[in-house]
């Protein structure tokens, strides 16, 4: 699991596109809206928070809390 640093929220396509799991912010959106996403185990389209964990096929990720 990938943890990301610590940030007090981040959109969504935006963290997609940190973690170069999309090139572009169309290409997160797409992604998003498709239903491939999910945070905390729920498909998901808002702001992230810290510990918030992202699954994006099959790959987890954590948004930073303290690293």
């Amino acid at each position: 699991m990938t943890t990301v640093p610590a940030i007090p929220f981040i959109e969504l396509n935006s963290f997609l596109k940190l973690n170069s799991l999309a090139s572009t912010g169309g290409q997160a959106k797409l992604l998003i809206r498709s239903g491939a996403v999910s945070v905390n185990g729920v498909v998901e389209t808002r702001k992230l928070n810290a510990g918030d964990i992202v699954t994006v096929q099959g790959r987890e990720f954590v948004v930073g809390e303290n690293s």
